[in-house]
This record gives structure tokens, sequence and C-alpha cells, in this order.
């Protein structure tokens, strides 16, 4: 027998006695522990109701909303409020790995270093430009995905065909980042230097004569073809959203209107835009918030090259591929830091627009 096979035998013997009694006994005795974890939580969940239930008087209210909140302010502070805190602390940290003198051993030490490593994140040149990709995408990508989704809303809106031509817009909404990745990094964006086309999108260049197009090398039309891919996927939530917003815009004001010699062009700037506007601040949000931690599309088509690199996929390269993990704090908290205006806008905005009801 081949000296492979023989090593594929053994491994296969070797993981069918990993699958013996005392393996099962193992994983069995977990399951019972996780069982019994659940039902204690589920035990203690219950007498603390209960206690909260029957307190009587004034304080009843008080006593159960704390309870309620409670566990919710616990596990925000443990899942959000203290690894912010943590990444934004690292971030004004070094961290080195040095020998001790006497042992050899290597330890590591944490030393405050305060604003270096934002000051690297700002004059280094690969970083900056991997910041300023950030920006490009965050103001790119909700536009576009709002701007296609909200004429496609209008054009289809009540049209023959509806559901399924909105479908057809909405299904990439179904694939994955990394999924819609490899359709357009492999199928459409492929390139090759000599024989056959096989990306799509060179193949019909060259059935028309013209000369294949290298889409992911040439800077800065790169990262508008990898943005593309985020709008192809985030245009049908826009879409859809939209379209329920102009779907509730009352028939009566567009009848009105037209009565008194609006246009369509008229009637769709002052009445549908005004009323859907909150929906309208809602899904740019929403995408701006999408293209800020956008990490797969980057990882997946380019891994960051030839100037296409991001905040998200370079914190990540820095952190677990090259061990500066101060520095990929500091890029998190400036992504932190880009998120913050969106926000802040998204709350005026909402809150003007329940002034003007």
């Amino acid at each position: 027998m081949p000296s492979t096979a023989v090593m594929a035998a053994g491994s296969g013997l070797h993981a069918a006695s990993d699958l013996g009694p005392s393996f099962w006994a193992a994983q069995g005795s977990n399951l019972l522990f996780a069982a019994l974890a659940i039902l204690a939580f589920l035990a203690i969940v219950g007498l603390i109701m209960y206690g909260a239930d029957l307190i009587k008087g004034s304080a009843r209210d008080k006593v159960q909303l704390v309870v309620l909140v409670t566990p919710v302010l616990a596990l925000l502070a443990v899942g959000l409020i203290y690894p912010a805190v943590d990444t934004t602390w690292l971030s004004f940290n070094e961290i080195t790995n040095e020998p001790d003198p006497d042992t050899g051993v290597f330890t590591t030490s944490m030393q405050f270093i305060g604003l270096d490593n934002y000051r690297f994140a700002f004059s280094d040149p690969s970083t900056l430009r991997t910041i300023l990709n950030t920006f490009v995408w965050m103001i790119l990508v909700p536009l576009m995905s709002t701007g296609f989704g909200l004429a496609y809303a209008v054009f289809i809106d009540r049209a023959k065909g509806e559901k399924a031509l909105k479908s057809l817009v909405f299904m990439p909404m179904a694939i994955s980042l990394v999924g819609a990745s490899v359709i357009w990094g492999n199928i459409m964006y492929d390139y090759n230097q000599v024989g056959e086309q096989t990306g799509m999108l060179n193949a019909l260049r060259a059935l028309v004569g013209l000369d294949p197009y290298n889409f992911l090398v040439d800077d800065p039309w790169n990262t508008l073809w990898l943005i593309i891919i985020l709008v192809w996927i985030q245009t049908g939530f826009a879409m859809v959203i939209l379209s329920a917003a102009i779907k509730g815009v009352p028939v009566e004001m567009n009848e009105a209107a037209s009565l008194d010699g609006a246009s369509a062009w008229q009637r769709f700037w002052r009445i549908t835009i005004p009323s859907i506007r909150s929906t309208i601040v809602v899904v740019l949000t929403t995408i701006t918030i999408m293209a800020l931690k956008v990490y797969d599309i980057v990882r997946t088509v380019t891994q960051g090259r030839d100037n296409t690199d991001i905040v998200a996929n370079r914190m990540y390269v820095l952190s677990f591929v090259e061990g500066r993990e101060a520095l990929g704090a500091a890029l998190a908290v400036i992504l932190f830091v880009f998120v913050i205006p969106v926000v802040i806008y998204n709350v005026r905005s909402l809150n003007k627009v329940k002034e003007t009801h």
C-alpha cells in the first residue's frame, strides 16, 4: 500500500477511535451541564420576576423597572461599553515583547505613548490612504444605493409586474458579502493578460473590439468597482423601504396637486420627498454604517492591494496578522469617530420630523 494511503488509513482509524464511548460520555456530560445551566438561569430569572411582582404600593413600578433594565445594562456594559473603553485605552499605548534579562523569557508589557498611534495613522501614506478610501465608501455607497433605490421605487411603483421587478432588485440582499464578492471578482471583473477573457465584462469588451481592462488594479477606479458591489446589494434594501414609504403617501395630496397644475416632477419634490424624508434619513444612516464596517468585499476581492484597503480590513491586518494591536485599536477608534456624525445627524433629522408633525 502506498505511504499516503497508509497515512490516510491511519488517520481514519485515529479519527474513528476518538469517537468511542469516552468521547460520547464527555459530550453527554457537557450537554447535561449546559441544560442545567439554562434551567438554573431560567429559575433565577423567574424567582426575581416573581419577587418583583409581589411588591405592592408605589415602589412596585420602580422595582419592576430596575429588574427589567438591569440585565440589559449589564449586558451592554460587558459586551459594548467595556470593550469600547478597553480598545480606546489600548490605542494610547504600545505593546512590546521583550526578553527578561535573567530568564530570557519574553514578557509582554504596555507603555503609554499618548497620541503617537494616531499621528502615525494620519502621517503614514498607506494608512492615510486607507482612511480616505473609507471616507469615499461612506459618501458614495449611501448616496448611490439610496438614489438608485428611490428612482427604481418611483418608476416601478404600481407598474405592471411590479412585484417581479422589485424581487429582481431585492434578490442580491439574500447573498452574503463574500458570495457577492466572488460573483463580481471572479465572474464580472476577472482579467487575463493573455488568452480568452473569462470575466464577463472583459468578454463583452472583447466582443465589441475593445482591449481587456484590469478593473481591480487601475487606481483609483478600482475602489469604485469595489463600491459597486456593495451598492448592488444595498440598492434592493433601499428600494423596498422607500417603496413602502411612498405607498404611504396620501393619494389625495397628489391628486390635489395635479388638479392645481403641478407636474409629476413638482409633485415628486414637493410632496413625495418631504413625506418620506424620515425614511430616507433612516435608509441613508443604515447604509452609511454598513459601508463603514464593510470588510468582506475588500478582503475577498483584493485583500487591500493596489490602494483599495479600508479601515476595517487594515485594522484586522494590523491587529491579527502583524501583531500591532495598539495601532489596530487606534484605527478602530477612528472608525467609531466616523460613525458619530452620522448618528447625530440621524437623531437631529428625526427630531425635526417629529416637530413638523
